[in-house]
């Protein structure tokens, strides 16, 4: 039987090597989409955003002149306009507070859910960005050429961006503009933006420290099961033995959880947030208003140096750990 052969020149184009680091991450990215678990973060996820986006357009038409809640107001009688008069007043007089102040509120909330959803869903990608690689000699064929090691860990990186995008950056941009679509006044995209940027600033932060301390987990160990127990014990034993009364410090800053925390009471200001409403806004009980300045000074973040430190150690333990197992093996 004869075979033919051939022997044509190929003249397709080649894809080249950014087509070869965007399969690495689209590939990463669907593995993801089809795990149940991260479908129900996501769903959670978004559905924040969209809480995010009712309240700021509740609160925005709530205090406009004819919004809903001086309407509301009006079937109460005299003394329910009053209040919300009140209200608004307080809104228009001191916006650099009412607003920058219930937006750093709602951010600092959502960056608790932001940050918890993406620890679970680093979770379940843990074992997928190197240690399945590793354990099954994949890296010869990612690393071959003309794919170098840059190339591999941009790749990577692009898994663990996309994943934080959908879980914390997109539903927080989107609940942002949503609320602002139909604001009465700049007012509120000028005093709430700024809240915004320092949300978006901490996020930052985490999508650096946890992109590098799950790649340096993930490459650490070849067997997916060590490697989930260790990305758990690093997350949740660490960071419940850091928060032990009288704990020492170096034990509490080797917590990357007790570090972030430390970064988001800095980042996000609120104790300055808290302290201001108390000591500015004519407050008609005073026992509100000193209950305020009492949280602010709750909230301020007790060693920001030592959690800088301790972040920059797990980052560069991590990278080099990384590194050094980057390799074909």
């Amino acid at each position: 039987m004869e075979t033919n052969l051939d022997l044509s020149r190929w003249r397709e184009k080649p894809k080249g090597v950014d087509y070869r680091r965007w399969t690495i991450v689209s590939t990463g990215l669907r593995q993801m989409l089809a795990n149940r678990v991260f479908r129900w973060l996501l769903f959670l996820a978004w559905t924040a955003g969209v809480l995010i986006a009712i309240f700021g357009f509740a609160f925005t038409q709530s205090v406009a002149s004819g919004g809903w809640l001086e309407s509301a107001a009006s079937s109460f009688g005299p003394r329910a306009e009053a209040v919300v008069s009140a209200l608004g007043a307080l809104v228009t007089l001191y916006p650099d507070i009412c607003i920058h102040g219930l937006f750093t509120l709602v951010f600092w909330w959502h960056s608790y859910l932001g940050l918890g959803l993406s620890l679970v869903a680093l979770t379940i990608m843990v074992p997928h960005l190197v240690a399945r690689d590793r354990a099954s000699n994949a890296l010869t064929i990612y690393l071959s050429r003309p794919l170098t090691s840059g190339d591999y860990l941009l790749g990577k990186l692009g898994i663990i961006i996309g994943v934080l995008l959908l879980l914390w950056t997109g539903p927080l941009v989107l609940g942002w503009l949503l609320s602002m679509l139909l604001a009465p006044n700049r007012e509120f995209i000028a005093y709430s933006f700024s809240p915004l940027l320092r949300a978006l600033g901490f996020n930052a932060i985490a999508l650096v420290v946890l992109a590098t301390i799950s790649l340096g987990v993930s490459a650490l160990n070849r067997s997916s099961r060590n490697t989930i127990i260790l990305w758990i014990g690093l997350w949740l034993i660490v960071g419940s033995v850091a928060k032990v009364p009288d704990s020492p410090a170096w034990l509490r800053c080797a917590s990357f959880s007790h570090d972030l925390s430390e970064v988001r009471q800095t980042v996000f200001r609120l104790d300055t947030a808290l302290t201001d409403a108390g000591a500015k806004l004519p407050f008609l009980n005073q026992r509100f208003a000193d209950n305020l300045k009492k949280s602010g000074e709750m909230a301020q973040a007790t060693d920001v140096g030592g959690a800088l430190a301790g972040l920059g150690v797990l980052t560069v333990l991590s990278s080099v750990v990384f590194l050094r197992k980057l390799r074909p093996e």
